[in-house]
């Protein structure tokens, strides 16, 4: 029986990958039986049907102390699935779900296990016209494209002012941002990856696609030539200086990853002699209202209608290979986890 509050589970007893640490900064991981109290507080409870990987899962995975200070932990940034127990209002058993960002899966246990507990002001209600499925192939990884995409629309950038460069355009954010872009009509650039993966980049919308050498100028020179209207950088480094020296008068460009560096090697000439603008994107502490905005513009206006051509999906037991995979920089686009087949 249930008090309409809680969908009682068949077993205290469910399965996770966990990551442990068995001396000082050595790690090794595996999915473990987990049991339902090892769980935080928490007022929703939800049972994971589908999660995804993204670069700050690998780097909890691996030990990496920025994105996770304790071990054991369970990784996993995102999660879509349905409320088994809820104590908010707000949210009712049987409800489908979608929870990203915040401190899920870096310190709090994340969706690479069958449940997680996490509180209410965290959880999105899985909008109309997408699935939970369809909400994994997204993820983080997917919201940050899109927030990014609007934030740079939401500065003035306009599809006929030109083009719109997409650095690490095969990875996950990258791969979103492009589709987003050209089904708004917007003509896309994008820089290949380590691997040749044009002929993948042309088939979700690039127009161009370019190499790393060629979005990198290590000349010095304080600015550049003109080309890019807008641009959606998630790589950091050497191309991002770069394409903020060679946008466009009053172009804006978006920063998002570091994978590349951290740093950022530029004066401030782009911005008081052309006006570009640089805005920071921040999806894991986004207001709630904007994110619940811009997950109803991914179920609706932003629906790629190619999502399958951007997407793996792999049972939760070969999540360990998926990982190692990440981690030879072989990944491309989206691989979403079905938590169901282990």
């Amino acid at each position: 029986m249930t008090d309409g509050r809680t969908i009682m589970t068949e077993s205290n007893v469910f399965k996770a990958l966990v990551v442990n640490e068995t001396e000082k900064n050595t790690f090794v991981r595996g999915i473990e039986t987990r049991t339902l109290d090892d769980l935080p507080e928490g007022d929703v409870t939800v049972k994971v049907h589908y999660s995804s990987l993204n670069y700050k899962d690998v780097l909890s995975a691996t030990g990496n102390r920025g994105v996770t200070r304790k071990y054991p932990h369970t990784p996993g940034i995102d999660a879509s699935g349905v409320v088994a127990e809820s104590t908010a209002p707000a949210f009712q058993p049987g409800d489908e779900v979608i929870v990203t960002s915040y401190d899920l899966g870096m310190n709090t246990p994340g969706g690479y296990g069958e449940y997680i507990r996490v509180p209410s002001g965290w959880v999105v209600p899985r909008p109309v016209g997408l699935s939970l499925r369809e909400a994994m192939i997204y993820g983080t990884a997917g919201f940050t494209a899109a927030l990014s995409v609007w934030r740079m629309i939401g500065n003035g950038v306009e599809p006929d002012q030109g083009e719109i460069l997409v650095s690490g355009a095969t990875g996950g954010v990258g791969s979103i941002a492009v589709s987003i872009l050209a089904k708004s009509g917007y003509t896309v650039v994008a820089v290949n990856g380590v691997v040749d993966e044009s002929d993948y980049l042309k088939e979700i919308g690039a127009k161009e696609v370019i190499r790393i050498e060629d979005a990198t100028d290590t000349s010095g020179r304080p600015m550049l030539r003109g080309r890019w209207a807008g641009a959606i950088d998630t790589v950091g480094g050497e191309i991002l200086a770069t394409t903020i020296k060679t946008a466009n008068p009053n172009g804006t460009v978006t920063c998002c990853g570091n994978v590349a560096s951290p740093d950022l090697p530029l004066n401030v000439f782009p911005f008081i002699l052309r006006g570009v603008t640089l805005i920071g994107i921040d999806s894991q502490n986004c207001p709630m209202p904007i994110r619940t905005r811009i997950w109803q513009k991914i179920a609706s206006d932003w629906k790629i209608d190619w999502l399958e051509k951007l997407t793996t999906e792999a049972p939760f037991s070969d999540l360990d290979a998926k990982i190692e995979l990440m981690l030879q920089g072989k990944h491309k686009g989206r691989t979403i986890i079905n938590m169901a087949e282990i």
